[in-house]
């Protein structure tokens, strides 16, 4: 960490604090699960639908699918984005998000113990100030929790099939300094960005680091990798009061 100079951020906050986090549930009407997840000035809608069939290559197969959609809406950010739906395809970014996504989820849920089903969780973006794919993640497993949760209580399954609980969140060198939880005005001027993905029991679901102009050292990657659990902590005791576990 550097030593020479103060760090100031622009939210004014330290370097090892995350933004102000809530999650909302309950926020779609008809989803059987859902979160609306804040993260300072970014907000992500993540719905759970549940479907009582599987893709073609697990048909037979007596196993479930959790997989993940990304979008973000025209005026998310601060100029207006086109839909990809009028563009006729989807950007690679957004196809790299939601892929992220699904392996997250998928990589804390008993497959086997769901039976022949799909759930869908659907990460739409309201507005965006840096980290949507962290808080995407963070907020879908609150939606699958809660959809997993209502399919107990219908007798569609007989527990809930999560093994662990997954959350994602960004760090960064910024001003020299690694920090937690980059907002927009972080982000586009960081020396290095990276995003983690961990479990409640401190497995590494997926790590993405890029270096934006010199290159950052290893022992700079371990003072991120200690801040992502530190933040992810607060996360995850966040999700746990969000579906009735805290």
């Amino acid at each position: 960490m550097n030593l020479s100079a103060p760090l100031v951020r622009p939210s004014g906050r330290t370097a090892p604090a995350l933004r102000k986090l809530t999650m909302e549930t309950g926020f779609s009407h008809h989803a059987e699960g859902s979160c609306l997840i804040r993260m300072g000035g970014t907000e992500v809608l993540c719905t759970a639908s549940v479907e009582g069939r599987v893709p073609p290559f697990l048909r037979g197969k007596g196993e479930g699918w959790v997989t993940g959609e990304y979008g973000m809406l025209p005026r998310a950010t601060h100029t207006r984005g086109d839909r990809e739906a009028a563009r006729g395809k989807q950007s690679g970014r957004t196809q790299e998000i939601q892929r992220l996504i699904g392996r997250s989820l998928r990589a804390i849920v008993d497959r086997k113990a769901m039976g022949e089903m799909t759930v869908t969780v659907d990460c739409d973006v309201l507005n965006a100030d840096g980290g949507t794919r962290c808080a995407s993640i963070s907020g879908a497993w609150v939606a699958l929790h809660l959809a997993f949760k209502h399919c107990v209580a219908n007798n569609i399954m007989s527990a809930i099939p999560l093994t662990d609980q997954v959350a994602a969140v960004s760090c960064g060198i910024f001003q020299n300094t690694c920090v937690l939880d980059l907002d927009y005005a972080e982000d586009s001027n960081a020396e290095a960005d990276a995003n983690f993905v961990l479990t409640g029991s401190g497995g590494l679901v997926e790590v993405q680091g890029t270096a934006e102009g010199a290159p950052f050292s290893e022992a700079q990657l371990i003072e991120l990798l200690g801040l992502a659990r530190a933040g992810t902590a607060d996360i995850f005791a966040a999700q746990r009061l969000a579906v009735g576990l805290g």
